[in-house]
């Protein structure tokens, strides 16, 4: 599917980026691989640690010290590429809601930069990354995420059939920078008497970082541009996250952050009409008609068959049908990406 094609990742050195461009690396035969961040010093430990991984061709890599915020560097970045990832974005919740403009200069303005960078450069797919914080967003970081995605499925009216857009929800990443099993980690070395959680009923959605790069990779062929892709995970209930971790330490509530939901939603009751369901996943159609082209969101390019929701059908992880025990927690945890 990628063998002799160009891909960018925006944000690339982050916790999705090393695993994308390591599974890229390891699947296929690409002719170049663009890592672009903002960070000199993460790039630099990112190319020394693929370099020393003598399955890579490391030679297809390329490092581009860039901000989604400056649409000429994006521009200069993806010339003559196939596919680019949007994975760059400020995602911590209390930090949005401190720093609104910010997160806004990033996550939307950066949106926007990333496809006016692929039209101008013909660029055959985009698939942005969002979060199940942009469903029903109370927060910050989840409001810029839904007009980000906003964004992204307006852009194939903008393609004119050439550039497809297409992008990918899913839930609390097991491991990653700045989520909970890294702090509790933390507090549990540090000796701590007690675990923090900010409620006892609070649920989240689950998946480890090769799930997220397995679907992301997966849509890649699945896409026609337009659609949102929410993959069928478990959940978790913090507290359970706690015991299974730490089973000896008591709990300490300490009250909801800043921005912060009980439970998260991923296919909101109001999209039901236009959530489709298959077996492994649900798709959200677009809500507009393209000018250039007309689909049935039903069948993907793959072929697969997909069913409209029940009017009203919610997607929630305090509803989920599917919740880890504590044993299922660990095996997890223990499938966690540390860089």
């Amino acid at each position: 599917m990628l063998n002799n094609k160009s891909v960018l990742i925006t944000g690339g050195t982050g916790s999705f980026g090393h695993k994308y461009a390591s599974n890229l690396l390891e699947r296929y035969n690409l002719k170049r691989l663009v890592i672009f961040s903002r960070d000199e010093l993460k790039q630099y430990e990112m190319q020394m640690k693929f370099e020393k991984n003598q399955s890579y061709n490391t030679d297809v890599m390329r490092f581009f010290i860039g901000d989604v915020r400056d649409g000429d560097r994006l521009k200069e970045a993806m010339r003559d590429i196939d596919l680019v990832i949007h994975a760059a974005a400020l995602k911590q919740v209390p930090a949005a809601e401190y720093n609104p403009m910010e997160c806004i200069k990033t996550n939307i303005h950066g949106a926007e930069n990333v496809i006016k960078a692929a039209l101008d450069n013909n660029v055959d797919k985009v698939i942005a990354l969002s979060t199940d914080k942009a469903a029903n967003p109370i927060n910050l970081y989840g409001a810029t995420k839904l007009a980000s995605d906003k964004l992204f499925v307006a852009a194939n009216n903008m393609s004119g059939g050439r550039t497809k857009f297409s992008v990918v929800r899913y839930g609390n990443v097991v491991g990653s920078r700045g989520s909970v099993v890294p702090l509790f980690d933390q507090l549990i070395k540090e000796g701590v008497d007690k675990l923090p959680i900010t409620h006892e009923e609070m649920t989240r959605f689950w998946i480890t970082l090769q799930e997220g790069v397995d679907f992301v990779m997966s849509n890649v062929e699945r896409m026609q541009g337009g659609e949102i892709f929410i993959p069928k995970i478990p959940s978790v209930k913090i507290t359970e996250l706690a015991k299974a971790m730490a089973p000896s330490l008591p709990i300490n509530i300490i009250g909801i952050r800043p921005g912060e939901k009980l439970h998260e939603v991923m296919c909101p009751a109001d999209d039901s009409h236009l959530t489709i369901e298959f077996e492994n996943y649900f798709v959200i159609k677009p809500s507009i008609s393209f000018f250039s082209r007309k689909n049935d969101f039903t069948e993907n390019s793959l072929g697969e068959i997909g069913e409209i929701v029940e009017q009203g059908a919610e997607y929630d992880s305090g509803t989920n049908p599917c919740f880890l025990n504590v044993d299922e927690i660990l095996d997890y945890n223990k499938m966690k990406f540390s860089i």
